[in-house]
């Protein structure tokens, strides 16, 4: 590399639910290393998921080191770092010595959902929809916040003098990587920022009316930055002087990833959970049938962009309940060989509502539910209905998309864990009666947020420039008949009507 020339490496920190990744991307965003860690899946009680931030912060650092060393690059390879992480997901520290206050509540825990609907008693589910977008639900942030200033001891006076700050997973690992208790910066982006319901969507900005009525102190909330900028250099040594580039949530950094810059744009990722999101530009659009509007990105000075969003709960997270609480297979990829063995589901349908029902139902009194079962139905039963259920999902959310969007989905990218398995892409094409299309990279997560940091640091000039990099590795065709797919989705619906409202 030639003197003066900018490093031509970027490095995207990929902070997921159930693991975290640090990747390192060359100019023609091919992956040039990898290192992955899990992290403890944690749950005390029903309907109770938590992480533990110390250890999350520990495997980041682990995993960049790993990287690093298989790539044999050093930080001074790297032109920017971006990060990407779990959304919702809520964590309190001090500011003095960096100690996480209790455990980080996941976005799919459910201990608030009593005060979402104390919440919701005055002026219904919508309440805060026209200025935030989202629904009143356990999902966000907001009331996950407000739980922990009130059940840890002394919690809520620091947070009133700014002692103790409240971050989502971007904003801890940002402190933390730019100095912590020496000046660490406390900041997140518009896309994590308007996911607590805390932010108003048309200024971008904490809310005065949402502070007060979900009583959460605004001394303990990161400063609101763009999804892509200049936005602090890292301290840590393995990286340090590098510049941070880029937050990002993850389902917003795989629309990035994805190259879905233009309005009616879509993108779906199998994660643990399933996240189908449409950009619809400059102009937030308000939905009627049970999807979220959310920022889309910010890229530095200019206007921000907004999405529709579909959140599904539980699609993955499925996967790995056959494997850790049934074992039903020994290892997630065995899932599609097992569901292969049959021919179809047997009558066999399964609704994860394990933490309620997303978009569009919004049913948190929902569970999760069996049904179908008979004596004929086996291993091979269970897994299909399994990946199916990940595709019935994905249809009820698109369906709705179109519905508010008034754009019919033509084709839907798809990346994410999932996305490597053949059986459910074609079955998802199949009961869309759209193509779904796999890309040649399914990092899109990772790689988004890459995109964001080069584009701030000037090694990709502009949005059109990243289009050119999006390589189609498989385009799955719709082959079912359409009456086999109305007699499929019926019993789907009748499915899920039986597993609404079964916590009385």
């Amino acid at each position: 590399m030639s003197s003066g020339a900018a490093p031509p490496y970027i490095g995207a920190i990929d902070q997921g639910t159930t693991s975290t990744r640090f990747i390192i991307f060359d100019r023609e965003a091919r992956v040039v290393a990898l290192d992955q860690r899990e992290h403890r899946q944690i749950t005390p009680g029903p309907g109770l998921v938590e992480h533990d931030g110390a250890e999350i912060l520990a495997n980041t650092r682990a995993t960049i080191a790993a990287a690093l060393a298989k790539a044999g690059l050093r930080a001074a390879d790297l032109a920017a770092i971006g990060i990407a992480n779990q959304r919702e997901t809520t964590l309190i520290w001090e500011r003095a010595s960096g100690r996480p206050l209790g455990p980080a509540l996941v976005w799919q825990d459910t201990r608030v959902a009593p005060m979402a609907a104390r919440l919701a008693e005055e002026d219904g589910r919508d309440r805060f929809r026209a200025k935030t977008g989202l629904p009143l639900a356990s999902y966000f942030s907001a009331l996950k916040l407000r739980w922990l200033l009130d059940n840890i001891k002394g919690a809520r006076a620091g947070a009133e003098t700014g002692e103790v700050l409240f971050g989502t997973i971007d904003s801890w690992l940002a402190w933390n990587l730019t100095g912590g208790p020496a000046g660490g910066l406390h900041i997140t982006d518009v896309t994590n920022a308007s996911r607590t319901q805390l932010m108003a969507l048309a200024t971008c900005e904490w809310d005065d009316e949402l502070l007060a009525a979900f009583a959460i102190p605004r001394a303990s909330l990161p400063r609101i930055v763009p999804s892509s900028g200049m936005l602090g250099a890292i301290t840590d040594p393995q990286l340090r002087g590098v510049p941070l580039a880029s937050l990002l949530g993850d389902q917003q950094a795989a629309l990035v990833g994805q190259a879905c810059f233009a309005p009616g744009d879509a993108k779906n990722t199998y994660g643990t959970g399933s996240f189908l999101l449409m950009n619809t530009g400059e102009a937030p659009v308000f939905s009627r049938a049970g999807l979220i509007t959310t920022l889309a990105y910010r890229f530095g000075d200019k206007p921000p962009c907004y999405a529709l969003e579909g959140s599904i709960a539980v699609t993955g997270a499925l996967v790995q309940w056959l494997r850790d609480n049934l074992g039903l297979i020994a290892s997630a990829p065995e899932i599609e060989a097992m569901a292969a063995s049959v021919s179809d589901n047997g009558g066999v349908y399964i609704v994860p509502a394990f933490s309620g029902l997303y978009a569009p139902y919004w049913n948190e009194a929902a569970r999760g539910i069996i049904v179908g079962l008979t004596r004929f139905a086996g291993r091979g039963h269970l897994a299909r209905a399994a990946l199916e259920a990940a595709a019935y999902q994905i249809r009820d959310v698109a369906l709705a998309m179109a519905r508010d969007s008034g754009i019919p989905l033509t084709g839907l990218k798809c990346d994410g864990g999932m996305a490597v398995n053949d059986l459910l892409l074609q079955f998802q094409a199949d009961i869309l009666g759209i193509p779904t299309l796999r890309p040649g990279l399914t990092e899109t997560t990772a790689l988004g947020a890459a995109y964001a940091a080069g584009l701030a640091v000037g090694l990709w000039r502009e949005p059109a420039e990243i289009v050119t990099h999006w390589r189609l590795d498989r385009a799955f065709q719709p082959a079912m008949a359409a009456e086999r797919r109305d007699a499929l989705c019926h019993d789907w619906a009748r499915a899920v009507a039986r597993a609404r409202d079964w916590v009385e």
